[in-house]
């Protein structure tokens, strides 16, 4: 069971104006796997406010996943890579590179994201678009390594050694 916690980041739902349709996508997308959803809330794209609520959500042992949606893009409101990185201890970048490329062979504009993806104690944070689609398509592109990658994180498995073989000419 991976313990996850969903935070939307969008002025307009978080006054009501709009519907929260991303964390919908996402729900679908962790459907399939060991995910238990312990915490949804939707925040304004103020930067001080997420930074304050991932550091609440990553400080205790109640939560192993937060997926944030929304604030990643180029609009001078879009500050979740900044809040995110405020947060997080070390940064996980192949996470939001496998992203970015499997969000642009539907969506060139899928480059200009600016989501990070970290680690603070033992909990991972990801940031995904805020389009619904977009959302879809990012997590959809890492859930399978998120189960090996949080066993890593909080010490289930040893850096890597219990992962699959890597093809011989792999050398990372």
């Amino acid at each position: 069971m991976i313990r996850t916690a969903i935070v939307t980041v969008s002025d307009r739902s978080a006054a009501g104006r709009r519907e929260d349709l991303s964390v919908q996508a996402v729900r679908e997308v962790l459907a399939g796997g060991p995910f238990v959803e312990v915490d949804y809330q939707v925040v304004p794209d103020e930067q001080a406010i997420l930074r304050s609520r991932l550091r609440i959500l990553t400080e205790g042992d109640g939560v192993d996943l937060v997926l944030t949606t929304g604030g990643t893009g180029l609009a001078m409101r879009d500050r979740t890579p900044e809040a995110t990185l405020e947060v997080v201890e070390r940064t996980v970048p192949g996470l939001v590179e496998a992203m970015r490329a499997a969000g642009a062979r539907s969506d060139p504009r899928a480059w200009l994201s600016r989501a990070v993806a970290g680690v603070r104690r033992a909990t991972l944070v990801v940031n995904l678009p805020g389009s619904p689609a977009g959302a879809k398509a990012s997590l959809a592109a890492i859930v399978g390594v998120l189960p090996h990658a949080l066993d890593v994180i909080q010490g289930r498995r040893p850096g890597g050694s219990a992962a699959p073989a890597a093809p011989d000419d792999w050398h990372g």
